[in-house]
C-alpha cells in the first residue's frame, strides 16, 4: 500500500463529515465516523456488527437506542473540557439529535458480545498527565479498557501543549505476544487556531519489522485522519503556537481486551529521563473531574 492511503484529509460519505470503517480502511474491527448536525436535526443509523460511543466534539446531543435517551451535556470544543458521551450496541438501531447543533464523533469496533447501552458522566472519566517537559501530554481515558466496558472498543482523547510531542517514545501494538496487543488504530485530529490562523501540526509512522509496511510523516490539520494498522507510531508533534487534540479509535483481535504496547527500543530511553523532570505546568489545559498522575 502506498503511503497516502494512511494519511486522510477528506474521508466524508454518506453525510458524515468523516467516515472510516474496515472496508475503507483494509483492516477487520476499528472505525471512525465524525457526524455535523443543523440546530434541530436529527441522524439514524444502524450500528450492525459494531459497538459504538457517541462522543460529542462540540455541542450537546440525545441519544436514543434500546428504548432509552441518554442527554449529552457535551461541550464547547475539544479544548474546553471533559465531555459525556453514550455507548449503544451491536445490532442495535441508534438515533443522534442535538437541538443547538454540534459535531459529534461515532467511535466504533466490530464485535462478538451484546453489551447494554448506557450513559458514560464526564465525572466518571480519569484524565492523566503522561511524560515530562516538553513529552507531556494530557490524557482523558473515557473509552480506555481498565476504565469502561466494551466488547473490542478502546477509545481515548490526547491533548498536546503547543510545542510539545505526544505518542512518545514511538510505540507499537501490532503483534499478539507477551506484553503487547494487536490493535487497529484510528488517530482522528483537531488542531487549534491560533491568531486567526488555522493550526497544525505532524505524525510519524514508520515500520516496525519484517511485513510492516506503514510509513507516514504527515502534516495534519483539523478533520484529519491517520490509519494505524502497523508499526512504530509517534511522535505526534503540536507545532509552537498551536495545541493539539487527537481521539485514539483501537480494537483488534487479541483474546484480551487491553492497550499493551512495546516501545521503539532505539527511543525507550527517553522514559528514563522524565523522573527529573516536571510535567508541564500549562497541563491540564482543562478543569479533570479526576486526575491520575502516571508516568
Amino acid at each position: 500500500m502506498s503511503n497516502e492511503g494512511f494519511h486522510l484529509s477528506d474521508t466524508a460519505r454518506d453525510g458524515y463529515r468523516t467516515y472510516v470503517d474496515p472496508g475503507t480502511a483494509g483492516w477487520d474491527h476499528s472505525s471512525l465516523r465524525v457526524l455535523e448536525l443543523a440546530a434541530g436535526a436529527s441522524r439514524e443509523f444502524d450500528t450492525g456488527d459494531s459497538e459504538w460511543i457517541v462522543l460529542p466534539l462540540s455541542g450537546s446531543c440525545a441519544v436514543s437506542c434500546d428504548g432509552e435517551v441518554f442527554e449529552l451535556t457535551g461541550r464547547e470544543s475539544v479544548f474546553s473540557g471533559v465531555t459525556d458521551f453514550a455507548y449503544v450496541p451491536r445490532d442495535a438501531s441508534v438515533r443522534v439529535t442535538s437541538s443547538a447543533g454540534g459535531r459529534f464523533a461515532l467511535t466504533g469496533a466490530r464485535c462478538e458480545n451484546r453489551l447494554p447501552a448506557r450513559y458514560g458522566p464526564a465525572s466518571g472519566v480519569p484524565v492523566e498527565l503522561r511524560g515530562a517537559g516538553q513529552a507531556s501530554r494530557q490524557v482523558n481515558n473515557f473509552g480506555a479498557a481498565h476504565v469502561f466496558e466494551a466488547d473490542r472498543l478502546i477509545a481515548v482523547e490526547v491533548l498536546t501543549p503547543a510545542g510539545n510531542w505526544s505518542s512518545f517514545p514511538p510505540h507499537k501494538h501490532d503483534e499478539d505476544r507477551e506484553g503487547e496487543s494487536r490493535l487497529e488504530e484510528i488517530y482522528y485530529f483537531e488542531i487549534a487556531d491560533s491568531h486567526g490562523t488555522p493550526g497544525i501540526g505532524y505524525q510519524r509512522v514508520y515500520p516496525s519489522g519484517p511485513g510492516s509496511t506503514t510509513d507516514v510523516l504527515a502534516e495534519v490539520r483539523s478533520g484529519d485522519v491517520v490509519l494505524i494498522p502497523d508499526g512504530w507510531h509517534g511522535p505526534s508533534m503540536a507545532v509552537p503556537g498551536y495545541d493539539m487534540y487527537y481521539l485514539n479509535v483501537m480494537a483488534g483481535p487479541s483474546p484480551e481486551r487491553a492497550w499493551l504496547i512495546c516501545d521503539d527500543p532505539a527511543h525507550a530511553w527517553v522514559r528514563g529521563t522524565w523522573e527529573d523532570q516536571p510535567v508541564d505546568p500549562r497541563l491540564p489545559l482543562y478543569r479533570a473531574p479526576s486526575e491520575v498522575e502516571g508516568r
